[in-house]
C-alpha cells in the first residue's frame, strides 16, 4: 500500500475518534476540525517515521495531543490579560465571601457527576471561563497533565498556574451555585 493510500485509509478510519477527542478537549467544532486536519498533515509529513509497532490510531492520538498543546499555547499567548475585579476588590479581598461556603449536597456528591443535567451545567460554566483560565483548567483537569508539564507548555510559572486554577474553581463554583444549586 502506498503512503497516499494508507493515509487515505487512516482518514476514513480514524477521523471520527480523533475529532471526538479534539472536540472534547477544545470545545469548539471548528477548532477541533482544524486540529484534526493538522494531525493528518503532520502524519503525512512524518509517515516515514511511523514504524508500525503500534496501532496507527495510537500514533495519531499522540500527534493530536501535541497539536492540541500547540493550539492552547498559541491561544494562551494571544489572549488578553484576565481581569479579576469580578472576584476581588481594589485591596485584593474577596468581594463575596459566600462563594467560600460549603455546598450541602447531602449524600448526592457521587451521583451528581452521573447526572446529565449537572454535567451540562458544569460544561456551560466551564465555557464561561475566560479563555486563559479555561485552557489551563482543561489541560490540568480534563487532559490530566501534571502541573510542571502545563507550566512548561504554556510558559506560565507554577505559582501563576495555581492561582489561575484556584480562580477558575472559584468562578466555576459561583456559576454552579447560581445555575445548579440555587435551582435545586
Amino acid at each position: 500500500m502506498t503512503k497516499d493510500e494508507e493515509l487515505k485509509s487512516w482518514i476514513e478510519q480514524y477521523s471520527g475518534p480523533l475529532l471526538k477527542r479534539a472536540l472534547y478537549v477544545l470545545s469548539n467544532k471548528e477548532d477541533a476540525q482544524d486540529v484534526v486536519q493538522d494531525v493528518f498533515l503532520a502524519a503525512y509529513s512524518a509517515h516515514d517515521s511511523f514504524e508500525g509497532k503500534s496501532n496507527p490510531l495510537t500514533w495519531l492520538m499522540a500527534i493530536l495531543n501535541r497539536k492540541v498543546a500547540d493550539f492552547y499555547r498559541k491561544k494562551y499567548k494571544s489572549e488578553p490579560n484576565v481581569r479579576l475585579d469580578h472576584f476581588f476588590d481594589e485591596t485584593g479581598s474577596w468581594k463575596q465571601n459566600d462563594v467560600l461556603n460549603d455546598w450541602n449536597v447531602s449524600g448526592e456528591g457521587d451521583e451528581l457527576l452521573d447526572s446529565a443535567d449537572f454535567n451540562k451545567t458544569l460544561e456551560e460554566c466551564i465555557e464561561e471561563l475566560p479563555s486563559r483560565w479555561k485552557i489551563l483548567l482543561k489541560m490540568y483537569y480534563i487532559e490530566e497533565k501534571k502541573a510542571p508539564e502545563v507550566s512548561q507548555e504554556l510558559n506560565v510559572s507554577p505559582t501563576n498556574l495555581w492561582k489561575i486554577l484556584q480562580r477558575s474553581r472559584m468562578q466555576l463554583r459561583e456559576c454552579l451555585e447560581f445555575n445548579w444549586f440555587s435551582k435545586s
